[in-house]
């Protein structure tokens, strides 16, 4: 990246086009990539201007990459968006050497104080898990959770919480198929996951999504932290709500009784996230996470990229670090399932960047992608994970999920993410429970204007004050502070109980 003007960045020397750092006025003149132009239109803050001329229906390059190509001619100075810059006609074939190397592993010894538990695995949180098999005893476990707030957890202190996890399927689907996999995949890991010392699981009774299986997940956990009740056979709602909160009350001592050790930051698993994207997600937020994601690998940790849709464009620049042909293989055939699903649904994969999206700077999905790739940092690709799966591999792996935040970020939590680092440039709220998640600014103007919803500022990477690696170290660091109790902003603003929303797909009958 080249900050050879002030408000001007070449994010690759040779790029068609640049972006503002700062808002551009009309006739204004401005030097970069050794050229001078003159803005021909008012340009806003992380939007791009042209350097160059590019023909009509030539490809148009940012990142060194293909971000799209010229609806109409591009002079130099022009404000480059959607009313002259459109998706290729025929989507862009790259190819790139394997240029996979292993990680050399750092005994630098970074930590984090988690909550071990009886398997080994480390949690970041301690809460109980209320979780529902079907809609109908959704208002059944947040009405048991609902008892257990604050004030009644003051005797608690190591209890984080009674949480509902709640949603509004497991009925009224097949019985089989990719739809109730899915969702008994994502189920399952909740009422396995490492941040929930304790889980009660209830049911209506007659739902498709059946107890059993959610139970046979927590066989292995003690006899007092998990429970499970049917609505039907308890006697009904008032019943079991009831029953709920004597199963739950009997779990606080043991819960409470957890205490937090010192463990090697191998044991974090973060699940990469970006929402609400502008025209600096590529440039600074997402860098640095990148930088932040490196450092973690090289401590033995794990890193979860997903959201398939955003980094089509871009997926030429994972295969090329997969740590074999088959990996790369399963990602391009997660990909392939993607166009295939948006054709039969009469959708189209640039449809992508959402109107926030564009007002902050980002035209096509080949050029968010190119940014949200970025989260990935520079080390080898792993393995590839259908959504919701348990992630095993260590290192940077892929998850096949949908770009909407909600819906990918359940499917991380679900493979085990014990922490969700959030990227965003319009101003994501994102909070997740058991999960805590991190909020990124891209620009210090959105950090300062949302200060009690943002964790961290990498606006400063475009301010000049630090460089992507210096941001990433920090990141890194708040990372480790999290994960040993420090409160996000999301936390402390009581976000996360209503964001469990598993991957809807197939029929609903």
């Amino acid at each position: 990246m080249k900050m050879s003007n002030p408000g001007l960045l070449v994010l690759t020397g040779g790029d068609d086009v640049a972006v503002a750092r700062g808002d551009i006025a009309k006739g204004q003149q401005l030097f970069a990539d050794g050229l001078s132009v003159t803005a021909l239109a008012d340009i806003p803050a992380g939007h791009k201007i042209a350097l160059r001329a590019v023909a009509q229906g030539q490809l148009v390059r940012k990142y060194g990459q293909s971000i799209g190509q010229a609806s109409a001619a591009l002079h130099p100075g022009d404000h480059v968006h959607v009313h002259n810059l459109q998706m290729p006609q025929t989507s862009s074939n790259h190819t790139l050497a394997n240029v996979y190397q292993p990680t050399v592993q750092d005994d630098g010894g970074a930590r984090f104080a988690g909550y071990v538990r009886a398997d080994g695995r480390v949690g970041t949180r301690n809460y109980i898990g209320v979780i529902s098999s079907v809609n109908c005893s959704a208002t059944v476990c947040k009405q048991i959770a609902a008892a257990f707030d604050a004030g009644y957890l003051r005797d608690y202190p190591n209890v984080d919480g009674v949480v509902a996890i709640t949603h509004d399927s497991g009925c009224g689907m097949g019985a089989k198929g990719e739809g109730i996999e899915i969702l008994k995949r994502t189920l399952r890991g909740y009422a396995d996951h490492v941040n929930f010392a304790g889980v009660l699981v209830i049911g209506l009774g007659c739902e498709v999504n059946q107890l059993a299986p959610l139970m046979e997940q927590l066989a292995e956990r003690n006899a007092v932290l998990k429970a499970g009740l049917v609505i039907q056979d308890a006697g009904g709602t008032r019943e079991t709500v009831q029953r709920g909160k004597e199963l739950v009350n009997a779990m606080l001592d043991q819960v409470n009784s957890q205490q937090r050790s010192s463990v090697s930051a191998s044991h974090l698993t973060v699940g990469l996230q970006c929402g609400g994207s502008d025209g600096y997600s590529g440039i600074t937020a997402n860098p640095a996470l990148g930088a932040a994601v490196d450092l973690l690998v090289r401590h033995g940790g794990t890193a979860i990229l997903s959201e398939t849709p955003e980094i089509y464009g871009a997926e030429h620049l994972l295969t090329a670090r997969a740590a074999s042909a088959q990996i790369a293989d399963k990602l391009m055939g997660r990909i392939h399932w993607w166009e295939a699903y948006v054709r039969q649904h009469d959708g189209d994969m640039n449809n992508n960047p959402s109107p926030g999206n564009k007002a902050g700077g980002i035209t096509t999905i080949l050029e968010k992608s190119l940014g949200a790739v970025a989260k990935a940092g520079s080390t080898g690709l792993m393995a590839v994970y259908e959504y919701g799966e348990t992630v095993q591999r260590k290192g940077l792996v892929f998850m096949d999920t949908p770009g909407y935040d909600p819906v990918s970020a359940t499917g991380q939590v679900a493979g085990g993410a014990n922490l969700i680092c959030f990227t965003t440039g319009r101003g994501s709220t994102y909070g997740c429970k058991p999960t805590p998640s991190l909020k990124v600014a891209t620009n210090t103007r959105l950090f300062e204007r949302m200060a009690l919803d943002m964790d961290f500022n990498a606006g400063t990477i475009v301010d000049g004050e630090e460089s992507v690696i210096e941001a990433g170290a920090r990141l890194f660091a708040l990372m480790l502070t999290t994960a040993s109790g420090g409160k996000t902003c999301s936390e402390e603003n009581g976000l996360g109980d209503n964001e469990f929303v598993p991957w809807q797909i197939g029929a609903v009958m």
